[in-house]
């Protein structure tokens, strides 16, 4: 099972949704055991095939809120969310697709994510247009990995000040001190992606710089800061970077990023250097870990509307079962018409028998008139011959007896108990303690006849064979 990650663009708010294009995307192919196969950058039409593919959402355009979830699933679900983030929106929440992240909090409450509908359905239907299929959707931000070790040191610091000062606080003032020590402060990552990649490149021809080029030409660069479940981005001035970042982290440990290895920028040591020092104490990101990383991040955006439907057929399904479903067809409607050809043919066939048997009736017998059953009519007037001509017929009560004497063999006939003829059968009844064995009905056939046996209550029906 392959897998294709690709880094999407953010929506360009100046840009309306009639020219919205996508430029060349980063991507990197993972096989079923997680190497590298390919990594490059190209259009959306020559993205290689996956069996899976993983879009790596900005974070500019997302917005994250904890908010408290009531226990709804499927389309009610999907009706309450609006309720639960429209205070948090500026746009109209009916207009925005929300996704629900299945994580829950220590609180209990959950993450949910408000993105543009008309832009999130202008990627989703993209690559699905493209014919790429089981596309998922994850935060960029989710990506991003979380340096345990700062936050271990924050922790046991806050502990040691904390305990430092409750020592030396009175006893009385011991609880209100402690409380007082106590405010939570949570660490904060930010990120730098690189130059804003702009949905309408002919409006931004220096969207596709290198960051150190970027930054020489007081470019924008994409920035994320993420703080415990919630994630944000902007699209900063490459000079006021570093101060942007320490506003927005204030007292909080900042862990910096700067993300590298991106395809189709240089890889040597120096344009490595350069884009490390747009963000003073930063460390490098490769971008094959960045995309490593998305495939255990478990908040897909595809829900609701936009969740994958292996069942429904889009277009691009439909281009690519054309042939096997044109052969199908041409296949249903050959058996069909071989079918109907078939039964013409019997159907002839049949009359022609039909004909054959009526005439062979009416020359053996022209005193017949009516003619609906040329076999059976046949049939009973031959028995009629034989009984003027005196002659048992097979089925009579005599022709019946004499089979059956004949076919005892090592039964005896003093065994029978009683027969019984009626509607040209005989029915035998054996005393109790009468051996039959096994190849009576062997000798039954061999003189003409057919013979079965009551299960319940032990009675035979000898008939003719004929």
């Amino acid at each position: 099972m392959s897998t294709l990650i690709v880094l999407m663009p953010p929506r360009d708010p100046a840009v309306h949704s009639q020219e919205w294009q996508l430029p060349e995307l980063p991507f990197l192919l993972l096989d079923k055991a997680g190497n590298t196969q390919r990594a490059g950058r190209s259009a959306l039409g020559l993205l290689p095939k996956a069996t899976a593919t993983v879009l790596l959402i900005a974070a500019r355009d997302l917005l994250t809120v904890s908010a408290t979830v009531p226990p709804l699933k499927g389309p009610r679900l999907r009706q309450a969310l609006p309720n639960v983030v429209e205070d948090h929106l500026i746009q109209d929440a009916q207009t925005c697709h929300l996704a629900l992240d299945p994580a829950r909090q220590p609180d209990g409450r959950q993450t949910v994510a408000a993105i543009d509908r008309g832009w999130f359905r202008f990627l989703v239907e993209g690559f699905t247009g493209a014919g790429h299929r089981n596309v998922r959707a994850v935060p960029v931000a989710r990506c991003l990995p979380v340096a345990q070790s700062v936050v271990a040191e924050v922790a046991t610091a806050e502990a040691a000040e904390t305990a430092e000062s409750v020592k030396e606080a009175p006893a009385s003032a011991a609880p209100a001190a402690t409380a007082a020590a106590a405010p939570e402060i949570v660490p904060v990552t930010a990120c730098v992606f690189g130059p804003v990649m702009s949905t309408a490149p002919t409006l931004l021809p220096d969207a596709a710089l290198p960051v150190s080029a970027a930054m020489g030409a007081s470019g924008l660069l994409e920035l994320a800061i993420v703080r415990g479940a919630a994630a944000e981005g902007f699209a900063v001035p490459a000079g006021s970077l570093a101060a942007t970042v320490s506003a927005l982290a204030g007292d909080a440990p900042v862990t910096r990023y700067v993300l590298t290895g991106l395809p189709g920028e240089p890889a040597s040591a120096a344009s490595k250097a350069a884009a490390l020092a747009v963000f003073p104490g930063a460390q490098p990101l490769a971008f094959e870990t960045l995309a490593k990383r998305a495939l255990a991040c478990k908040f897909d955006l595809c829900q609701f509307e936009f969740a994958a439907q292996p069942w429904r057929l889009d277009r691009a399904t439909l281009r690519r079962l054309r042939v096997p479903i044109a052969l199908v067809a041409a296949a249903l409607v050959v058996a069909i018409v071989g079918a109907n050809v078939q039964w013409l043919m019997l159907s002839r066939q049949q009359d022609a028998m039909n004909a054959q048997m009526t005439e062979l009736l009416l020359n053996a017998f022209p005193k017949t008139t009516v003619v609906l059953d040329p076999a059976g009519q046949m049939a009973r007037q031959l028995s009629q011959l034989r009984v003027a001509a005196g002659e048992p017929s097979p089925d009579d009560f005599l022709a019946l007896a004499d089979g059956l004497a004949r076919s005892l063999g090592p039964v005896p006939v003093n065994g029978i108990a009683a027969l019984d003829y009626h509607d040209r059968r005989l029915d035998v009844t054996f005393k109790p303690g009468v051996n039959i064995d096994a190849d009576l009905n062997k000798r039954l056939a061999r003189n003409g006849l057919s013979g079965t046996q009551d299960s319940s209550s032990g009675k035979w029906t000898i008939r003719s064979a004929s």
